[in-house]
């Protein structure tokens, strides 16, 4: 068999051209049938790793593609399907648990460890059934081997899928179940090595995270444990060689033990992680993850070749490879079009998509098999452009940065108690209602949007046919009968590039799709820059809404933190003074909403859980800061302006200290779809401030009844006092379509009002 070459861990699934996204949708919608979107996706799969060939990669190609997402697909390769979803076979069980049906809920949804990509969470117990069921990833690996293509197939591992997954009965700890789920993988192995499969990629992430529900340490003696186990399994005849991957974080605490398991090769993440310095991997082979997956800045070749230096001194058989899959950036830097001309010409220079990621693995390839000498210039190059960008206009603004210093030390508004007095003055009926911003982006909206942006139509015809769309939602809103209204954003692509697209220091992109989940793709922005904002952003938008109705129309702004999130983010500073310079900027639009009249102003803020350090000996610092930003934004708001803020599919009770620390007035947080499992934590935590527990989940097109909505709201009743319990979906409704999202608000107005009578007697 052969020895594993240079390669990436992974390749964007969505598509160069959002490929996947659209079989996906058309299906969904029926307009094509179920061999045709196989054979969609099978064409699709067969041009990444084309691509991937040409490019240069060699040896075994990954394989990572999938139909949804990664740890979904590992539940449905065990069979570990929920009662509620027994029965069901296929695509139909696979996007169920995706998507929920007409009965029955999805799988909830959170972020996968510290990025944007949201994986579907296995739901295991006792009687869970874990075996061998569904063998798309080994019919697809023989098809392929069969058509001469090497493939390596990708696929979540034991340990980590346990880990990741939730108890589906209280108290229920999944990895109890991790001999099982190892007997599965072995028959697993077995027969993707009957198909043909020289090697196999295992990701376990898992054991680099201390922010699970389950201690790292009882993590790592899993993946320890399950893979002394697998490693011993022949192979070639019982398993292929196996690529054991760590990707996400620092695994050189567990990095011996797992040497011994018996595989053939450790992937690692020396980006973000680093080898002991006195390991000895004699005989191993051992992937190099030295070219960053998670970002888009050109690789340092010169630190590279040392990285990969340090790793060959372990005594392994090193080869290069990237620090995760390249799922989290877009195809390439040649698919954009720079043409901004707030920006310096050579911004293309600095950047390497996945494509040109896979030829830096070339080049370092390369240097490694010939000496560092054969990629000199290629050294030289890389050096070059990183110090030009440093000296690019606009990357250090003197002038920005005194002015956030000076701010900066005022951080605080007045006490709580002083505004809620003077927020009486909105008036609002007892568990009001609103809705987290966005309303469904319709074809025509997106359809004018894009003529505006080619200039086919003039500024003028694109504001008023805006207006139209926003007077739409407002006269909606109020026939529904919610009590704060939003604009509905039908103005805004995303609600980070929209910023992005305003403030200095900032680029979009024109293609640079990266999936969040499913069908659902953003386009990070480049942030590379000192921020400034330069003119008002939302006011003239939010002041045409206003006129439009007497009831309170929210402000809508995104956060510092999400912004950085959300955003191709630069390195070169703290993230924490990057986060203070979005902040003034946000506080000055503020300050131009409440000029304007506005009394409530939201600061989304959904990414706050998301950033937080895998190590937890840094979320003090990593917290500090981020609450910091936040507060650095709404300090100039007055008592009288009610600040909201939303936050979404995350594990909130890991940071409730911090998500109070905000001090906003009202918090929206996604609730529904995890089934209400952060009231223990607000209860816990004695939750001061009012609080929107989400009653609507929103990812899934199911319409809740009024008597599922209502409750929800019962249960958020029993733990949140009636003055402070606000009645919203779980996130915006931009993905929804507008008969689920009428009928759903409907049902949550209607649940309301049935609660207000309940409790009209102690209110």
């Amino acid at each position: 068999m052969a020895e594993l070459t240079s390669t990436i861990a992974g390749y964007p699934r969505i598509g160069r051209n959002r490929e996947l996204k659209k079989a996906l949708e058309n299906l969904w919608a029926g307009k094509i049938s179920e061999e045709r979107f196989e054979a969609d996706v099978a064409q699709l799969v067969r041009t990444n790793l084309a691509t991937l060939s040409q490019l240069g990669l060699s040896g075994s190609l990954p394989d990572s593609s999938t139909l949804y997402d990664q740890v979904l697909d590992t539940t449905v390769l065990l069979g570990a399907t929920p009662e509620r979803f027994r029965g069901k076979t296929g695509l139909d069980l696979y996007f169920s648990l995706a998507r929920g049906d007409k009965a029955n809920p999805p799988l909830e949804m959170t972020k996968y460890f510290d990025t944007n990509y949201h994986y579907l969470v296995p739901e295991i117990d006792a009687q869970t059934p874990i075996a061998l069921t569904d063998r798309r990833v080994i019919e697809r690996a023989r098809a392929l081997i069969n058509e001469g293509i090497n493939v390596r197939p990708v696929i979540v591992g034991p340990a980590t899928w346990l880990a990741l997954a939730k108890g589906a009965s209280e108290g229920y700890e999944p990895l109890e179940r991790l001999d099982d789920a190892v007997t599965a993988f072995t028959d697993v192995l077995g027969e993707l090595a009957q198909a043909g499969v020289e090697w196999v990629q295992i990701d376990e992430p898992a054991l680099v995270s201390g922010n699970l529900a389950t201690e790292r340490s009882a993590v790592v003696a899993a993946t320890v444990r399950a893979w002394n186990t697998l490693g011993a399994l022949e192979a070639g005849t019982r398993r292929p060689k196996v690529l054991l991957n760590f990707p996400y974080g620092d695994s050189s605490a567990a990095l011996a033990q797992l040497a011994h398991t018996g595989v053939e090769a450790l992937g690692v993440d020396l980006v973000r992680g680093n080898l002991p310095a006195d390991i000895d991997l004699n005989g191993m082979t051992l992937a190099a993850g030295v070219v960053n997956g998670r970002n888009i800045w050109r690789t340092d070749l010169d630190a590279a070749r040392k990285l990969l230096d340090a790793a060959r001194a372990t005594g392994a058989r090193v080869v290069v490879s990237t620090s995760t899959s390249l799922q989290h950036v877009p195809h390439s830097v040649t698919d954009e079009h720079w043409d901004d001309p707030e920006l310096d010409a050579h911004l293309h220079e600095w950047l390497a998509f996945a494509d040109e990621k896979v030829r830096e693995v070339e080049i370092l390839d390369r240097g490694l098999r010939n000496g560092w000498e054969s990629i000199e210039n290629d050294i030289a190059q890389a050096s070059q452009a990183l110090a030009q960008r440093q000296q690019a206009a606009g990357v250090n603004n003197a002038a920005i940065r005194e002015r956030v210093q000076r701010l900066a030390a005022d951080r605080n508004r007045a006490d709580y108690a002083e505004r809620v007095a003077a927020q009486a003055a909105l008036n609002l009926p007892a568990f009001p209602t609103t809705t987290i911003g966005s309303f469904p982006q319709t074809v025509d909206v997106r359809k004018v949007r894009a003529a505006a942006n080619r200039k086919q139509i003039s500024a003028a015809e694109y504001t008023a046919q805006i207006q139209t769309e926003v007077q739409r939602v407002i006269r909606l809103q109020e026939d529904l009968g919610l009590d704060v209204l939003v604009h509905g954003e039908p103005e805004r692509n995303d609600m980070v590039q929209y910023f992005a697209e305003q403030l200095a220091g900032f680029s979009v992109t024109t293609n640079g799709w990266v999936q969040s989940y499913g069908s659902r793709a953003t386009r990070p922005s480049i942030l590379w820059g000192d921020v400034e904002r330069e003119h008002d952003m939302t006011v003239d938008w939010w002041t045409y809404a206003q006129s439009l109705t007497d009831k309170p129309v929210k402000g809508m702004l995104t956060g510092p933190v999400t912004i950085i999130a959300w955003s191709f983010v630069r390195e070169d500073i703290p993230l924490a003074q990057v986060a203070d310079q979005i902040a003034v900027a946000l506080r000055d639009e503020i300050d131009a909403l409440q000029e304007a009249g506005a009394q409530i102003v939201q600061v989304d803020e959904p990414a706050l859980r998301e950033l937080l350090p895998l190590e937890p000996a840094k979320h003090q610092q990593y917290l500090a800061w981020a609450v910091d930003a936040f507060k650095l934004s709404t300090a100039g708001a007055a008592p009288a302006t009610q600040i909201h803020t939303h936050l979404c599919y995350s594990e909130f009770g890991q940071i409730i200290d911090a998500i109070a620390a905000l001090d906003a007035d009202v918090t929206s947080i996604e609730a529904a779809r995890s089934k209400m499992e952060v009231l223990p934590d607000l209860q816990a935590h004695g939750f001061s401030h009012q609080i929107g527990p989400g009653v609507w989940d929103i990812h899934s097109p199911r319409v809740p009844s009024v008597d599922e909505v209502k409750e929800l709201l019962d249960e958020a009743a029993q733990v949140v006092p009636n003055d402070r319990l606000w009645v919203n979906p779980d996130c915006g409704l931009k993905t929804r379509d507008y008969p689920e999202t009428v009928a759903t608000l409907k049902n949550l107005v209607t649940a309301a009002r049935e609660l207000r009578k309940e409790k009209s007697q102690t209110l």
